[in-house]
């Protein structure tokens, strides 16, 4: 029969617990080796450390006589050698695979770590139940109950039960440790391409390339688009060279080029050859020559609409209309003529009123590109101005096309 004090603890409250053998102290738990049987998995054996070198033990469930606040107790007449043996390959162990891991909450798109796992007996068995991370747990564990309590009046709890937990691999040896909640493939293809980037860039390894290939070809080169080099680096390596050459043909030549210039010379050339030949060999010329037109850089996706169009009518069509768009931050304001006249902010959308027109809130005070400028002049303008992107227009002013400073991050023109 099992005595349990607590019917429901923390594991990081239970772990370094004295360790008995009947009435001999045989060491301290270090970590529980878990088994998925049903819905939440349950406690299949201890890990147990001793001191002077000795072997670490592996004691049974069913061993187990007695949990109190000080100490775990097994019914175990055996010597100790008989119990001398590493968890089988492939075990998964509470605290070493998944206490202090990090979670991706897909509901709030964000990454959290798990500072505790909660545990609770029932039927004989004991199950896990919760992951918490909450940093009223992380200050318990630092010794800081007080603190942790108060914050803990403050703040409602942040767990998360064990069925929202996806199912750990197969073979753990090769896990990196990190869990994340279970996400189907709708979900993550809601989240925006930079919001999305955030989380890959805090995520590691195996978790990371994970939630990417889950990604759409189209929002997955976005999302590539956003993330800092080093991951855009460590993605492409990983992934299927025809794969990564279809996400980077996906984007606008400029970014291409950002992307490719930052990776060794071998890969970039071995990716250009799997790559559309037109869509190559412009950006193999940027790559090459940093002074080329500011055209080759430019999108046609951007929103352009009439000075006399009702502020209404953009704000209730806004999604659909920036649906396929590359520069979404601006709209560009012209005459039946598709002379530029103005520029709107979308923050200046949100504050005007309904009934108001286009041409009276834009502002017709504009910076624009020559379609005969280049890069240079183009890194120019963003430098001294801090736009997101730039219009181009010909000598009468009629708009061209659009250059967004993301396109252009990262790529050092030539100086004159």
């Amino acid at each position: 029969m099992i005595t349990l004090l607590e019917h429901k603890f923390f594991l990081s409250e239970i772990i370094g617990r004295k360790v008995y053998l009947k009435t001999q102290q045989i060491g301290r738990l270090d970590d529980m080796v878990i088994v998925e049987t049903g819905k939440l998995p349950e406690v299949s054996h201890f890990v147990v450390t001793r001191s002077f070198g000795y072997p670490s033990l592996l004691l049974p469930w069913d061993k187990l006589t007695l949990i109190s606040n000080t100490e775990i107790v097994f019914d175990v007449s055996a010597p100790p050698h008989d119990y001398e043996r590493a968890p089988p390959e492939g075990s998964i162990l509470l605290r070493a695979h998944i206490l202090d891991k990090k979670i991706l909450d897909m509901d709030d798109h964000e990454v959290e770590i798990i500072y505790d796992i909660s545990l609770e007996f029932q039927a004989g068995k004991l199950y896990v139940s919760e992951v918490d991370f909450s940093r009223r747990r992380l200050l318990r564990r630092m010794g800081l109950k007080r603190l942790a309590n108060w914050i803990s009046e403050q703040r409602q709890e942040t767990t998360v039960s064990w069925l929202y937990v996806q199912a750990l691999p197969e073979h753990i040896g090769a896990f990196k440790g990190h869990v994340k909640l279970n996400v189907l493939k709708e979900n993550i293809s809601d989240i925006h391409p930079v919001d999305l980037a955030d989380i890959l860039e805090e995520l590691e390894g195996d978790q990371r390339l994970a939630v990417f290939k889950e990604l759409e070809t189209e929002h997955a080169s976005d999302t590539l688009e956003e993330v800092e080099p080093r991951v855009q680096r460590e993605l492409i390596h990983a992934i299927d060279k025809q794969r990564a050459a279809q996400l980077i043909d996906a984007m606008s030549p400029g970014q291409a080029a950002d992307i490719l210039a930052a990776l060794p010379t071998s890969e970039a050339d071995e990716l250009l050859l799997l790559m559309d030949r037109e869509n190559a060999t412009k950006v193999q010329r940027i790559i090459d020559q940093h002074d080329e037109n500011i055209l080759l850089f430019s999108t046609q996706q951007f929103m352009k609409m009439l000075v006399s169009t009702p502020v209404d009518s953009v704000m209730v069509n806004f999604r659909t209309i920036a649906r396929d768009m590359d520069v979404i931050m601006y709209v560009y304001v012209v005459d039946e003529h598709g002379v530029l006249k103005g520029v709107v902010d979308f923050r200046e959308l949100l504050a005007a009123e309904p009934d108001q027109l286009l041409g009276e809130i834009m502002t017709d005070k504009f910076i624009a590109l020559n379609q005969d400028d280049t890069l240079h002049d183009a890194t120019v303008l963003f430098t001294r101005y801090g736009f997101r992107a730039i219009p181009v227009v010909d000598a009468q002013e009629t708009l061209l096309a659009v250059v967004s400073y993301r396109d252009i991050r990262g790529i050092k023109p030539r100086l004159d």
